[in-house]
């Protein structure tokens, strides 16, 4: 539950928002990479009726579009840098806009705290909560290794990296929305089914109603 002061702030913002005050119910869903947060995502969208915006497929859609920019975000993933917050808000802007539903899971962003600081001073949206899917490095590097996508950023070494930047960058960026009471964990290591018992939990307040 956020404070007394807390609550009317996300109201009098979105009004204002970047959507052009389209008023919109937003989710980030943060975890290591490995986590199952994309398996998730899908249950949530089939579930429940959010759309997910997947801040790493926006990314990966603009390196494919061969553009300047999607150069650019292609040699920052190699090196197992994070991309700029004005890129990714930029492209999530633009698929919040294009799309006709007004629930997002905005999975893998924010990154950093300059990310979070960045999406809610040019959107004026703050999340509902944040989905933490809290998961061991063992195990994540143990599923990375074996899903074998054939991306660019799925080898050992990359691996290592990237949970370093997850666990120096992103874990700030949690700890900010526990201190106002909006994150939910949960236990990720369980098998995917047992994952989804308790994300649909969370999510009953958001389940379509009948008509």
């Amino acid at each position: 539950m956020g404070t007394v002061m807390d609550a009317p702030a996300a109201e009098v913002e979105i009004t204002e928002n970047m959507l052009g005050g389209k008023k919109v119910t937003v989710v980030f869903v943060l975890g290591g990479p490995g986590s199952g947060k994309g398996t998730q995502c899908a249950n949530i969208v089939e579930h429940f009726g959010f759309t997910h915006l997947s801040a790493g497929d926006l990314l990966r859609a603009e390196i494919k579009s061969g553009s300047e920019n999607g150069t650019m975000i292609e040699n920052m993933i190699k090196e197992g840098k994070i991309v700029p917050s004005e890129v990714t808000i930029k492209l999530l802007q633009e698929a919040m806009i294009k799309s006709e539903n007004d629930k997002f899971l905005i999975d893998g962003f924010p990154r950093n705290e300059e990310n979070r600081a960045a999406f809610e001073n040019v959107t004026k949206i703050s999340p509902d909560f944040v989905l933490f899917f809290d998961c061991s490095e063992e195990e994540m590097e143990r599923r990375l290794l074996g899903r074998n996508q054939g991306r660019v950023d799925d080898n050992i070494e990359t691996i290592r990296k990237r949970f370093k930047v997850f666990v120096e960058s992103s874990l700030p960026v949690i700890e900010y929305y526990s201190s106002k009471d909006k994150v939910k964990k949960i236990d990720a290591t369980k098998p995917i089914p047992e994952v989804f018992e308790d994300v649909k939990a969370i999510f009953a307040p958001y389940a379509p109603k009948a008509e």
